[in-house]
């Protein structure tokens, strides 16, 4: 999948990672995120990514000409999950939007975890 827009210019494609990395970026920006969580399947675990590995926790599809973003995060202890994700939602859908020009439909933040805080 990529991002495609046309413009008088011609068109303009953005590839998945991209996007997802800078899903990923602004998510880890957000108050209340300890990081992005990837999912082994195979055995059912749950892992705290490092800042190179942000993408891996953030799905981008395109449907309808609207990017539609998954996020599976690990939230920090203490804080409300409904405002973190609330938060979250417009801070991507914002980054997104202004970093590509294209629409987002819809956001689904799926919170893998929760981490106690230094």
């Amino acid at each position: 999948m990529k991002g495609q827009l046309d413009t008088d210019l011609g068109t303009i494609m953005i590839d998945e990672d991209v996007l997802g990395k800078y899903a990923g970026s602004a998510a880890v920006g957000c108050f209340g995120v300890v990081g992005m969580a990837s999912i082994n399947m195979k055995d059912g675990i749950v892992k705290l990514l490092k800042k190179d590995n942000l993408r891996h926790g953030v799905t981008i599809t395109m449907v309808d000409e609207k990017l539609h973003v998954e996020l599976h995060i690990i939230v920090a202890f203490g804080v409300s999950i409904l405002a973190v994700a609330e938060n979250l939602v417009d801070t991507v859908r914002y980054n997104l939007e202004e970093f590509t020009g294209m629409e987002v439909g819809k956001i689904v933040v799926c919170v893998e975890g929760v981490r106690v805080v230094d």
